[in-house]
């Protein structure tokens, strides 16, 4: 594994945002963990996060896109973390979107954040966690109304490795359904495989209780692999 990705997950756990217990995902799963960039809340961190998100991109997508466009609300600061880590250490000066809840009717007025969209943007979109592919069925839809642009893919923190609507993961049934490449900064096998019974920081992260839980979770919801 790549010394950054071992890094990122590190990274996670310090900031609170990889977490391991009882939880409920956005699709109604109940999960053994849960990443929540929401934990991201210092200036220090979403620089940080930008970084690796760059790296993510720069690795699977290059610089060849117009926007990062981040679903509102938790794609709001991805979006513009890792727009400003891309000029900084690649030198491409990207432009960045979100969009609203509700459209503005005076001042900035519309649906979007940051730049407006025009006909023939690229468009790479930005999220923190894909589980079940819900997002990205709100997204396309709000970008397509805008101008006519090219969604050329999408980018998140994590890949859950679960499945979305089908057998296959959320993340390859959106490169089938939409037509765009999926990446993600890390792996959850990647995460195993790093903190199982490993000391960090003087503790055990993922013990044998965990890594069970998480086996059992992949047995009933784990994606079909190719």
């Amino acid at each position: 594994m790549e010394q950054y990705k071992q890094g990122f997950i590190e990274f996670m756990v310090d900031s609170s945002v990889l977490k391991f217990g009882d939880f409920v995902t956005k699709s109604g799963r109940k999960t053994p963990f849960f990443v929540n960039t929401g934990f991201y809340r210092t200036g220090g961190q979403l620089r940080k996060l930008g970084e690796y998100y760059a790296r993510a991109i720069k690795e699977s997508f290059g610089l060849d896109f117009d926007v990062l466009f981040g679903p509102a609300y938790k794609g709001i600061p991805l979006a513009v973390a890792a727009s400003m880590a891309v000029s900084e250490f690649y030198g491409r000066d990207i432009r960045y979107c979100s969009n609203r809840k509700e459209e503005k009717d005076h001042g900035d007025k519309g649906i979007l954040l940051g730049s407006p969209l025009v006909d023939g943007d690229r468009v790479l979109i930005i999220e923190d966690v894909t589980t079940a592919g819900t997002s990205i069925q709100e997204t396309m839809p709000i970008l397509r109304a805008q101008a006519d642009v090219k969604p050329v893919g999408l980018v998140v923190s994590v890949d859950r490795m679960e499945r979305g609507q089908g057998a296959k993961s959320a993340l390859a049934e959106i490169e089938e359904t939409y037509g765009i490449q999926t990446t993600a900064i890390v792996t959850m096998q990647e995460v195993v495989e790093h903190l199982y019974n490993r000391p960090y920081k003087g503790n055990i992260i993922i013990d044998d209780k965990i890594k069970a839980a998480i086996d059992a979770y992949y047995d009933q919801y784990g994606a079909q692999q190719a």
